[in-house]
This record gives C-alpha cells, structure tokens and sequence, in this order.
C-alpha cells in the first residue's frame, strides 16, 4: 500500500475515516464528543498538519498520519484494516523523515499505547487532561 501526502480533496474521506476509527477506539468519547469534533478534525486539524495518507491498491484511504514537526498529532486507521500493518507503514514512513518522534496518547485508548510501546515507544509523562483541557489523561511517549 503505497504513502502519499494528503491533498485537499482528502479532507471528506479522511474526517470519515477518523470518525470510523475515533467511534470503534476511542470509546471513553461520547457521540456528542465525536459530533462536536467532527468539523474541528475536518475543517482544522486537517490543515494544521503534514498529512502522509495510506491508501489501497484500488485507491481507498487505509490510514493517515498527522505530524506537527516531529510529534504525532493523529493517527488513524480504517477500522477493517485494523491489525494489518498500516499504522506501522504509517510509523515507519514519518520515522524514516525525523530522527525522533513524540506523541501523545489517551491513557483511556490502551489499545493505542500498546501499539505505541510495541513500536518502540517509551512513556515519558503524563498530563490529567488533553491538550483542549478536557479531562482525557494523556500519556506522553518518545521513540
């Protein structure tokens, strides 16, 4: 599955594919939580970041990653190709640009921290809320 960077008309299909995948992991989040960052993923978030998106041979979006410099802001995997590398290929395409990486992870998400420490990254520090001051812990990781 080749990488490539996001263009603009990726936003729809990407903020679709943060949905699926926010809903099926991230189930300490309410609908309403969901519904209120949808358009902040959609119409901000997505155009804060450098993009690399994952895509199948047939064209559709498997995952993406979202990079702020070195730290990784978002990553998010079709949930039917959960458990199939991607979020790895993803890892390893930004690995490949920067000599470290940092990311935060929702202590509420284990799933996701252990992908993360699987990976290679190491806890660093905790904050009791996100970074919006919503009380979803934070686990802070260095590769």
């Amino acid at each position: 599955m080749p990488i490539r960077k996001r263009v603009e008309a990726d936003n729809a299909n990407l903020a679709e594919v943060w949905r699926r995948s926010v809903t099926a992991t991230h189930t300490f989040l309410t609908d309403a939580d969901i519904q209120e960052l949808y358009p902040q993923v959609r119409d901000v978030y997505l155009r804060r970041v450098e993009v690399w998106v994952c895509v199948t041979v047939e064209g559709d979006i498997a995952g993406f990653i979202g990079m702020g410099g070195s730290h990784v802001e978002m990553l998010f995997v079709e949930p039917a190709r959960r458990g199939r590398s991607v979020g790895t290929r993803l890892l390893d395409h930004v690995k490949s640009m920067h000599q470290t990486l940092t990311v935060d992870v929702n202590e509420q998400n284990p799933q996701a921290h252990g992908f993360y420490r699987r990976y290679g990254f190491n806890d660093v520090g905790r904050s009791d809320t996100d970074a919006a001051g919503r009380p979803f812990p934070l686990i802070h990781m260095a590769l």
